[in-house]
């Protein structure tokens, strides 16, 4: 892809390195020297050291050809009006960070894809990994649900089991789903049917309803979670 990326800070930066580690073309703007010319030398990019609100700067980065803009700047006014020249030049997919929550509205409103607070966002997965050590990764689903992921343990109620087993067995309740089954001696991960058998250290991507509860943990073989 051809992906314009505004700001070169915190978010920025690691985002400029994923974005050109998977073979993009990557055009970065960065109002702040220093930051521009760091960038430049590490990374395979063009970098303009520019004013993203201007249009003549969103023209010399290529907005014509660009499959995506992302905005990552501190400023949430700055990142607005870089989304409205985004649709104006007609870049098909325009992404920004917000902020402040009390922002996202006007940020749907102008039909921007948005990230709210990237730092509450990791202050919360930090949270998790203490409060909840068994989960391995997640992801918030609405309120409650979650998609997460979960190494089964050689002592756990669902190893050795069927999926179906599991269920008959009341293992797994209706708004629990095993979405995939990552074991070692495979190379890519199994897709899961009712046959599928659970084996200890596999390594599981669940779908809860009712989120990550204890109780739910305990059936793959943690409880540490609650000693928390």
């Amino acid at each position: 892809m051809y992906i314009i990326i505004v700001g070169a800070g915190d978010i920025g930066t690691p985002l400029i390195d994923i974005a050109t580690r998977s073979g993009n073309e990557v055009v970065v703007i960065e109002r702040d020297k220093q930051r521009a010319d760091a960038v430049a030398s590490e990374y395979d990019c063009l970098v303009l050291n520019a004013d993203a609100t201007l249009k003549d700067t969103l023209n010399d980065a290529g907005a014509e050809r660009a499959d995506g803009i992302i905005s990552t700047t501190d400023q949430d006014a700055t990142n607005v009006m870089v989304a409205l020249l985004a649709q104006e030049l007609e870049i098909p997919a325009i992404v920004s960070v917000v902020h402040n929550p009390e922002h996202m509205n006007l940020f749907r409103q102008i039909g921007v894809n948005t990230i709210e607070n990237p730092q509450q966002l990791i202050a919360g997965h930090l949270y998790r990994a203490v409060a909840r050590p068994a989960i391995v990764d997640y992801m918030r689903i609405g309120e409650e649900a979650e998609v997460f992921e979960i190494t089964v343990t050689e002592d756990a109620p669902i190893a050795g089991k069927t999926l179906t087993e599991a269920g008959e067995e009341g293992l797994l309740s209706d708004d629990i789903l095993i979405v995939a089954v990552g074991r070692e001696s495979e190379e890519k991960p199994l897709t899961p049917r009712g046959n599928t058998r659970i084996k200890a250290n596999d390594l599981l991507t669940v779908y809860s309803g009712s989120g990550a509860d204890p109780e739910i943990t305990d059936i793959f073989g943690h409880y540490e979670d609650r000693t928390i």
